[in-house]
């Protein structure tokens, strides 16, 4: 069993940053991709950012050069850096990760960017 547990969420400018912590209730190490998803009220679920254990990222189109996902391993917690914040970016961000043949979601954090 994993518990993900998402902070950092908010209301910001547009231009403004905000920076996501997922704190994992397992090492971390142990995990091999975590990722950030996020969803827009009437649309599906997405996938902003992952995270390899090695280092590896990848990131949505829309996000690309904005966002920063990275993981300290020594607190077994993910980020998500979000710089120059538009309104579309307004959703719920949810961790996510996949362990020992589960997926495990977070609770979900609201990020809200007024124009």
């Amino acid at each position: 069993q994993v518990q993900l547990v998402e902070s950092g969420g908010g209301l910001v400018q547009s231009g403004g940053s905000l920076r996501l912590s997922c704190a994992a209730s397992i090492s971390i190490p142990s995990i091999d991709v975590m990722g950030w998803y996020r969803q827009a009220p009437g649309k599906q679920r997405e996938l902003v950012a992952s995270i390899s254990r090695g280092g590896s990222t990848n990131y949505a189109d829309s996000v690309e050069g904005r966002f920063t996902i990275s993981r300290d391993n020594a607190k077994s917690t993910m980020y998500l850096q979000m710089n120059s914040l538009k309104p579309e970016d307004t959703a719920v961000y949810y961790c996510h990760t996949y362990y020992a043949l589960r997926t495990y979601w977070g609770q979900g954090t609201q990020v809200t960017v007024s124009s």
